[in-house]
């Protein structure tokens, strides 16, 4: 099988611990392109944390794709248009600051470059800000100040309350929006029936790929649906365990080259 399309984490997975592209794995990807192939990068991140990397990988060039906020925005690099975007519904944001009010966590949302932050700052929001490159701003009344569309939330704080807050929200939100971890201290609140496969699946679709043409890579909870939607789904040997026990070949770490060893 040919395959026509690399679906990629970022963090942990297409960046190493430094958090930046190797020289081997951007130059396997770039050689990729050059041949016809094309480049997804699909992260919980959202898209002004992505777009340096898909200009290291020169995506605009080749005509790649992003999906940020775990798929709930898709673009196309060459054009800068917006193919899909799913708007996460704001009449609950109220309901998710009574919840968290008493917990040591964070919440955030994107607006104009910057992460409007509530609650709290803790450690994980100062991460969430230095991967992404993007400043914080507080704001004492989170619910109030999120008077604009927006396509995800964010929790941040120690796993333990993470995981407990997974539980609840979980229960209680459930039906209405999307809850998963993305990284121990990291929980994703998205639009219904978002997640890296959904919005991988209709990005194919638009550009004529079939499934089976399809490699993703990843190493967090939030890449096992994509893991197990691809042709190919490979897991890097630094990824948590249920990462690799979805996944179809387990390669090398992020820290070792995983993808370029991949790609010949």
């Amino acid at each position: 099988m040919l395959f026509k399309l690399i679906s990629l984490d970022i963090d942990g997975t297409l960046t190493n611990s430094r958090k930046r592209i190797s020289p081997k794995t951007r130059d396997k990807l770039i050689r990729f392109q050059k041949n016809g192939g094309i480049v997804v990068l699909a992260s919980g991140r959202p898209a002004e944390g992505i777009l340096p990397h898909a200009d290291t990988l020169h995506l605009r060039e080749f005509g790649g794709y992003i999906l940020a906020y775990n798929g709930g925005l898709t673009i196309e690099c060459k054009t800068g248009k917006v193919l899909f975007r799913n708007s996460f519904p704001l009449s609950i944001i109220p309901d998710i600051c009574s919840v968290i009010k008493d917990y040591p966590v964070g919440i955030n949302t994107y607006k104009d470059g910057t992460i409007l932050v509530g609650n709290q700052i803790n450690t994980y929001t100062e991460w969430e800000a230095r991967i992404n490159g993007m400043p914080l701003q507080f704001t004492t009344d989170f619910a109030a100040a999120v008077n604009f569309d927006i396509v995800k939330c964010l929790l941040h704080g120690d796993p333990a309350v993470i995981s407990e807050l997974e539980t609840i929200f979980s229960a209680r939100f459930g039906d209405q929006i999307g809850v998963f971890k993305s990284e121990p201290y990291f929980l994703e609140l998205v639009p219904k029936e978002i997640d890296k496969a959904a919005s991988l699946d209709k990005l194919l679709h638009a550009i004529g790929i079939q499934t089976d043409e399809c490699i993703a890579f990843g190493d967090g909870f939030n890449d096992i649906s994509m893991i197990r939607y691809a042709g190919l789904g490979i897991a890097m040997s630094n990824a948590a365990e249920p990462v690799k026990k979805a996944a179809d070949y387990i390669t090398a770490s992020n820290d070792d080259d995983g993808i370029a060893r991949m790609l010949t």
